[in-house]
Formats: C-alpha cells, sequence, structure tokens
C-alpha cells in the first residue's frame, strides 16, 4: 500500500512535468522558478533551502540533506488592453492574451538535489550536486488576425528550456560557493518548439501581397554558466542560519537562431538571426529574526540587475538574395528589487506531523524597452507584484492527502521521508504604456503607437519530496 501510493505520488508529479509559455518580468524573463519562492515575490537568493536552489543560488544546495526532488509549474493568465494613437487607426482597440487566455503548455520545473556526503561519498568532502530543468525566458502572446497592428504581429513565441548540471560545495561553515552550467534550448515536443514570429504581409515592395500570413523561425541550442555564494555570518544553537547573503552570477549566452521565413504558409528562403540572452547579477540578504525549534520567521531583500544591453537587434538574415531585414532592439539594463517574507510553524498541536509556512512578496521591475523599438510581442513597462504562498510539509507519522505516508523511509531508502507541497499566487499589474515613435522593422512607422495596459496572474505549484 505504501509503495503503491507512492508510485501514485510520483506518477502525478510526472503527468504535472509533461502536462500542457508565458510571464514576463523585465522584458521576456520568468523570475518565478518554484511556488515557495513565487510566494515570496522571488526574493528568494538568500534562503535558497529546497531543490530550487539549484535555480535561485547553487550554493545553497549544501543546505540541503540527503537527496530532494521538487517538480511545478506556472498557470499564467492576464490580458493586455491596446488603444491606438496611430492616425489611422486611431481610438482603435485590440486585447493580446496568451492563447486563449492561459499560457500553455506552461513554463514548468524539475529540480533533484543530492547532498553527496549523505550518501556516504565523504571522500569529495562537502559536495553536493544538482540538476535542474526551467524556463527562464519565454514569452507567448497573440493578438488578433485583424487588429490594428497586425501588419507588425499577430503571434509570437520563445519557449526556451534551460538544462542546469550544478556542483555545490561547502568551504566552512560560514561560506558555500556554487558552479553550473545552463544549455539553453527548444524541445521539439513542447509548444511551438522553436522561436516564431508571425505576422501579416503589409504589401510593402519585396513583401507577398497584402494579408499573406508570414511567419520567421528558427531554433538553436546555447551554453552558458552560472557561479555563486552564499555566506552565513551568524547561526543559532542548533546551526541554522540567522543571517544569510547570497550571490548569483549568469553569464550570457548567445543563440544563433536558423529557421525559415515563410509566406502563406510555403517556404520564401532560409532564414537566421541572433539572440543574445543578458548577463544577470542577482545578490540577496536574508535575516531571521525568530528562529527556534517551534517558529521560523525571515526576511529578505534581494536585487536583480539584467544586462538587457545585449539585445541589440534581431535583424533577419535571407537566403537567396533576399538580403537582410534589419530589426534594432537597443534595449536598456534594468533592476528589480525583490522583498519577500517567510513565517514558519514547525510544531503545531492540531497538526504535530507538518509544517506550515505562510508567504508574502513584492517587487518592481523595470522595463528595458524603449518605446522606439517596442514590440507588442513582448508588451512591457515599468510593473508592481504582489505575492503570497503556502507552504506544507508532511513528515513522520503524518500521511498527505490523507492517504499517502509522508515518511516511509524505515522500509526502503527509495521511499520518501517527507513530502511537502507549496503553492502561490502572484498578480503583476504593468503601469499604463503610452507608447510614441515606434519604428517596426516591416511595416509603417507608429503603427503599434498607443496606450497598453497589462495585467497577469500567476498560480505556481510544487510537489517536494525529501529522500
Amino acid at each position: 500500500m505504501r509503495l503503491a501510493g507512492t508510485m501514485l505520488l510520483v506518477s502525478l508529479t510526472l503527468a504535472l512535468f509533461c502536462g500542457p509559455s508565458t510571464l514576463y518580468a523585465s522584458g521576456f524573463r520568468i523570475l518565478d522558478q518554484s511556488a515557495s519562492a513565487t510566494g515570496q515575490s522571488s526574493a528568494f537568493t538568500a534562503q535558497a533551502d529546497d531543490p530550487s536552489a539549484v535555480y535561485y543560488n547553487p550554493a545553497g544546495m549544501t543546505q540541503l540533506r540527503g537527496v530532494q526532488l521538487s517538480l511545478g509549474t506556472l498557470l499564467i493568465g492576464g490580458s493586455t488592453s491596446y488603444t491606438s494613437t496611430f492616425p489611422g487607426t486611431f481610438g482603435t482597440t485590440a486585447t493580446g492574451k496568451f492563447g486563449n487566455g492561459v499560457a500553455s503548455p506552461p513554463p514548468t520545473n524539475f529540480y533533484i538535489t543530492a547532498n553527496l556526503k549523505d550518501l556516504g561519498l565523504t571522500a569529495l568532502g562537502d559536495l553536493s550536486a544538482g540538476f535542474a530543468v526551467v524556463a527562464p525566458f519565454g514569452t507567448l502572446y497573440n493578438w488578433p488576425n485583424n487588429g490594428p497592428f497586425n501588419t507588425d504581429l499577430t503571434n509570437q513565441a520563445l519557449e526556451l528550456f534551460d538544462f542546469k548540471p550544478t556542483l555545490a560545495y561547502k568551504l566552512n561553515d560560514q561560506l558555500s560557493v556554487g558552479l553550473g552550467m545552463d544549455i539553453y534550448t527548444f524541445l521539439s515536443f513542447w509548444g511551438e518548439g522553436q522561436a516564431e514570429t508571425k505576422f501579416n504581409s503589409s504589401g510593402a515592395p519585396g513583401l507577398p501581397p497584402a494579408g499573406t500570413p508570414l511567419e520567421i523561425n528558427g531554433r538553436d541550442t546555447a551554453l552558458g554558466f552560472n557561479a555563486s555564494f552564499m555566506y552565513t555570518p551568524f547561526r543559532n544553537a542548533d546551526g541554522k542560519p540567522l543571517a544569510n547573503v547570497g550571490f548569483v552570477y549568469r553569464s550570457q549566452a548567445t543563440l544563433h537562431l536558423d529557421g525559415q521565413f515563410l509566406a502563406g504558409g510555403a517556404l520564401v528562403a532560409d532564414a537566421s538571426t541572433t539572440l543574445v540572452l543578458p548577463q544577470i547579477y542577482t545578490g540577496g540578504i536574508a535575516l531571521w529574526p525568530v528562529r527556534d525549534k517551534e517558529r521560523e520567521w525571515k526576511l529578505e531583500l534581494d536585487v536583480d540587475f539584467t544586462g538587457w544591453k545585449s539585445v541589440r537587434n534581431t535583424d533577419v538574415h535571407l537566403s537567396g538574395g533576399f538580403g537582410t531585414i534589419p530589426v534594432p532592439r537597443n534595449w536598456r539594463n534594468s533592476v528589480t528589487i525583490m522583498l519577500g517574507t517567510e513565517h514558519k510553524w514547525l510544531e503545531l498541536e492540531r497538526l504535530p506531523h507538518w509544517e506550515v509556512a505562510l508567504r508574502g512578496g513584492y517587487w518592481f521591475s523595470q522595463t528595458p524597452i524603449p518605446d522606439a523599438t517596442f514590440s507588442p510581442g513582448v508588451p512591457d513597462s515599468d510593473s508592481n507584484a504582489i505575492s503570497v504562498g503556502l507552504g506544507l510539509l508532511c513528515k513522520g507519522e503524518g500521511h498527505f492527502f490523507g492517504v499517502i505516508p509522508c515518511d516511509s523511509s524505515g522500509e526502503s531508502p527509495l521511499l520518501p521521508k517527507a513530502i511537502a507541497l507549496d503553492l502561490a499566487y502572484q498578480a503583476i499589474l504593468y503601469e499604463s504604456r503610452t507608447v510614441t515613435g515606434s519604428v517596426p522593422a516591416v511595416t509603417l512607422p507608429g503603427i503599434v503607437d498607443g496606450t497598453y495596459q497589462t495585467t497577469h496572474h500567476v498560480g505556481s505549484i510544487n510537489l517536494r519530496m525529501n529522500f
């Protein structure tokens, strides 16, 4: 019965991972990579005490015992309301959204970590290993095919995955370091399986007849790396941190997107463009004013700098003598400030085999996109996000869903010692933005000028198991 219950739980996690990208804050970056962090508006760099540390701060993996696994997804809805100020369509309105209103397939994350010393590999010292599959960059936005700027954009998709093999080493009780690879790629079975931009021909010289559906696509794999540290100057009598300082550096990575230029579904030319993913610096400070055997209260401040200046242009080079379509971007660097808190009850009389955490957070994020190169595919503006979250960890003699034993490790090392469920909700409120002086690549200047008002709603869920 216990083994069957555990197999049911694993099956549910695999179904979640393989089920039917996408949210952006600061350009097309996805900050939310686990429900425990989303509930704190991603202020998690200095805490990083669950398997999502592989993304948020790999050095934090040295805090984790044994083998731990986490799997989750984001359920994203919301829309953008547009009112045109372009003379030819003045006052016309349109709505942009994720597919039919919810991003599908959704951005998904998978993490596994292992403390090698706990597994008996003591010759390597305090070494931890981790692996993750996350979606840190992406967009998936649709506008009406008969909309006011359909000659600039009707659909844009960038469903990019990042495979992250990672190591962390604990140098001493105060300092841990982490180092990992970032392998960015597309998966053919997930969404479009490539980067895509769709629009309708304006009928301008060199283009097919007006109204012809056009598509530019491409795919590639790129390599990057990340380096991190976690410094713990103070601990309590039980050895748990009372203060942490965390830092992560993520390098640039260059995607050479090779694909096709299609008109009405027919091949016109081979197409290629270059997209340089930005380098990112993230630092955080976490403090625990209360941390004892009964409860823990954490406060954290993170500051994130994204080097969006790497996105200078995405010029499209065509084969067969068709030349180059210039697509300037000239994005700016941006900063995101994140505040988060978590209050955790470790010993509740009414729930003796459970730990319960309540979370909350706020972020402010700058947009990197100037008016001149604004695209409705990423209708970004300065944004404010408010988050709440709940964490439930079942251990000892507790039963998950009232059926699955939470600690079956005595029967087999392949059965979990604890099972946790993290839930979060986030509202992202983008400041109203009026775009003027836009210069799209292949259509009339100013055609995307207008007022954009965007609100997104994010639900996040992660299932965790400790072995």
